[in-house]
């Protein structure tokens, strides 16, 4: 059962998991949930037909009914789960992973997320101890549900006037395909916008560099404001500047600001996760914004922004959650969102670029991989190393370690799914940064045998 992770199920297809977990996860749902009803989305892959249509036979085989929306964003799924008042919900995606994986993402009522240690170990506890699935006397029954109108008029609400904006998007051949056009209409230029889940241009992961240079290259070829780009699913949502320079996700959270406070009006907590930087804070703080920092992952992120009622949040990922979405995030609504700033930020004369040069004020190193398998005493070894040099201005240690000084940081967190520590540090210059980073690497390498 290699596929069941912290956040969802995911894997290789017919590798990791098959259409027999498929069947077995649907027919235990019901039960897990509490609920005769549940909702079923899925993307485009060239497997989401049989995880289907397996998915469905566990379901109705197990006594509930199937209310399926078919093609989807994983965010519509979201929306139709706590739209309409499902207990249980599945989009069947592997979201930004290559095209031999699938998996499915499960929700209970009001979109909240259900991972491993929320109900997604207990079904394959169930799986993996043999558990029977004799067909309830009554199956269910399935019932096709379209609420493409529905959420397109809710992303409506959001919309702004982008008219002044040159707006370049690659749609990765994934999900937002399904929404682009009729938000954005035909003005911007599109790329990679048919549905096809072999992925044939580029991988849908936007945090792989070589994903995103044809976008670069689109926006500086027809001289774009912006450049967007969404994942598979279109759950999250990258951007390019007027320059070409991608922008790391997490300076996209001090921008919103702009849209939540000076647009709107709304001063309150903002969600960060523990890899964010700290020009995001240091940018919102002076708007009268109070930042919460959290663990990485939707099954983190959206329960804690609710148990907060915060406004917004956002992590290094490119996922972006809204009080205004059900704590939820949607790649759509945060590039609707982005976009108006972007918008309003060109009538003032202020580029993309110009706006991320004011928030972005550190060096930062990007996440480092260390393939180890001691991962505990590695990041054990790290934090104490650099604590026993100077001493700490924060310490945070429930997703690894985030440790703070006056002139730099670091966070050293292990990879839910692989043998990887995954290492991050921002410093106030480029030779501090340098410095941090050898350090690491040779403490790493020499105790730890690490391979970078």
């Amino acid at each position: 059962m290699g596929a069941f992770h912290a956040y969802d199920i995911r894997g290789i297809y017919d590798v990791d998991f098959d259409r027999h977990t498929a069947y077995k996860v649907g027919y235990f749902l019901p039960e897990l949930l509490s609920t005769d009803k549940v909702l079923v989305g899925r993307d485009c892959r060239v497997s989401s037909p049989e995880v289907h249509e397996y998915l469905l036979k566990g379901i109705t085989d197990a006594g509930a009914d199937v209310y399926d929306i078919g093609l989807s964003t994983t965010p519509m799924v979201y929306f139709g789960t706590a739209n309409y008042g499902f207990k249980a919900s599945v989009q069947i995606t592997a979201s930004h992973n290559p095209r031999e994986y699938n998996g499915m993402k499960v929700s209970r009522e009001n979109a909240l997320p259900v991972g491993l240690d929320s109900g997604l170990g207990q079904i394959q506890e169930w799986i993996e101890s043999g558990r029977p699935t004799p067909p309830a006397p009554v199956k269910g029954k399935v019932v096709e549900m379209d609420i493409h109108k529905d959420y397109l008029d809710f992303l409506m609400k959001f919309k702004g006037d982008y008219s002044c904006l040159n707006i370049a998007f690659d749609l990765s051949n994934g999900m937002a395909a399904l929404y682009a056009r009729e938000i954005f209409g035909d003005e911007p230029t599109y790329i990679f916008e048919d549905l096809d889940g072999t992925f044939p241009n580029h991988e849908a992961n936007p945090l792989i560099p070589k994903n995103v240079e044809p976008l670069q290259e689109l926006v500086r070829e027809v001289g774009a404001d912006v450049g967007v780009i969404y994942d598979g699913d279109a759950d999250r949502v990258m951007f390019v500047d007027d320059e070409g320079r991608f922008i790391s996700p997490d300076l996209m959270i001090a921008v919103l600001g702009h849209y939540f406070v000076e647009e709107r009006g709304l001063k309150g907590i903002v969600l960060q996760d523990i890899r964010s930087s700290k020009a995001v804070g240091e940018y919102l703080a002076p708007m009268g914004c109070q930042m919460e920092t959290w663990k990485v992952g939707r099954a983190f992120a959206a329960k804690k922004l609710r148990e907060l009622d915060g406004v917004w949040g956002g992590e290094l990922a490119g996922h972006y959650y809204f009080r205004d979405f059900f704590y939820s995030d949607s790649g759509l609504l945060a590039s609707m969102l982005i976009l108006r700033v972007v918008a309003a930020m060109k009538m003032r004369g202020v580029s993309l670029s110009m706006l991320i040069n004011r928030i972005a004020r550190y060096k930062n190193s990007g996440e480092i991989n260390f393939r180890i398998e001691d991962k505990k005493g590695a990041m054990d070894a790290v934090r104490d190393y650099f604590t026993s040099l100077e001493t700490p201005t924060a310490t945070m240690d429930f997703d690894g370690y985030r440790v703070e000084f006056p002139d730099w940081w670091f966070n050293i967190r292990p990879s839910n799914t692989e043998p990887y520590l995954r290492f991050i540090c921002e410093a106030t210059s480029d030779s501090l940064l340098e410095e941090k980073v050898e350090l690491t690497k040779r403490l790493l390498i020499e105790k730890f045998d690490a391979k970078v």
